[in-house]
């Protein structure tokens, strides 16, 4: 029972990671009806700025407490992946809004490359410790254990997540969110600023990025300029799960991927004696998306996008 516990919490812990990442992916895909597909590079963006702005504090107020230092990481990631963001859609994407599908996707592909090689022209190529300036000692919970990063990670995914979802279903934006992703014309003849719309879109999005950067960064003590790929594959994943342009399936995709991976490398791990250990874990993720895909296209809680004539 110690081991389900402690892999539920592991699970959670990374499901909610995934969660704050596909929430961008699904968003911009259900007003522009596009993947983008370089906002795991936003997410890289994010933890890169937080980790810079760590050893800035620590040089000119060591005394600082390590909370504060944290949320002031944080809250100066978010505008800068806020600003890279806004011109990926501006320079990239308004101009092949019309474009066959196959033009934004590579041009995605190609802004993710850019993105990483100015990281790594910035900060180097070599991994950065990310600084621990939160307490390491893990709380015990029935036997299992979490630390204090993880569990301010719980409580910001939630909070993001809980915010998303009065802001699209209970704000005047929200309204104009939904509005242009059922049909853009219609929205814009009813006095709703398109552009505007989706640059709101891409910029929210970009500040859940950069708040799961900086914790993804602090969980794992470790930051790099490719450390966007992998996550932001991931969380397409959990957003494709969930349904693609539904910001409940994305959540829900988010903590399914992360639970999957987490019991399927702690249990199906040992039972194969570590050959499908923690190294595989990728496999049990992709395999249950590829069943869920094929039993049911749209995702698990399909799709509220309507197509657009």
């Amino acid at each position: 029972m110690d081991i389900l516990v402690q892999q539920l919490i592991n699970g959670l812990v990374l499901g909610s990671m995934y969660a704050l990442i596909a929430l961008g992916y699904t968003m911009v895909y259900g007003v522009l009806n596009l993947i983008n597909f370089a906002h795991g590079e936003v997410l890289m963006i994010g933890a890169m700025t937080g980790w810079t702005l760590l050893r800035l504090l620590q040089t000119l107020a060591p005394d600082m407490p390590g909370l504060l230092q944290l949320a002031i990481a944080m809250l100066g990631a978010v505008p800068v992946c806020v600003i890279v963001s806004v011109l990926i859609e501006r320079v990239a994407y308004r101009r092949l809004r019309d474009a066959p599908r196959l033009a934004p996707l590579i041009t995605a592909i190609g802004i993710s490359i850019l993105l990483q090689t100015i990281a790594m022209m910035i900060w180097g190529r070599n991994p950065l410790p990310f600084p621990q300036v939160l307490p390491t000692d893990p709380w015990h919970i029935g036997g299992a254990l979490i630390t204090p990063t993880q569990a301010l990670l719980l409580v910001l995914a939630a909070a993001g997540m809980v915010g998303l979802s009065l802001l699209v279903e209970r704000t005047r934006m929200g309204r104009a969110m939904r509005a242009v992703a059922e049909n853009p014309r219609v929205a814009a003849l009813m006095g709703v600023d398109s552009n505007r719309i989706i640059l709101f879109t891409f910029a929210v999005g970009a500040a859940l990025a950069a708040v799961a950067g900086v914790m993804w960064a602090a969980n794992y003590a470790s930051a790099q300029f490719a450390m966007g790929f992998v996550p932001g594959l991931k969380a397409f994943s959990a957003a494709v799960l969930g349904g693609i342009g539904n910001i409940y399936g994305a959540m829900l995709g988010g903590i399914l991927l992360g639970m999957i991976e987490s019991l399927g490398a702690g249990y199906i791990g040992d039972l194969t004696g570590g050959v499908l250990g923690s190294h595989y874990q990728d496999i049990f993720a992709f395999v249950v998306l590829i069943l869920v895909l094929t039993l049911r296209p749209s995702g698990l809680m399909g799709e509220r996008v309507a197509d657009r004539s």
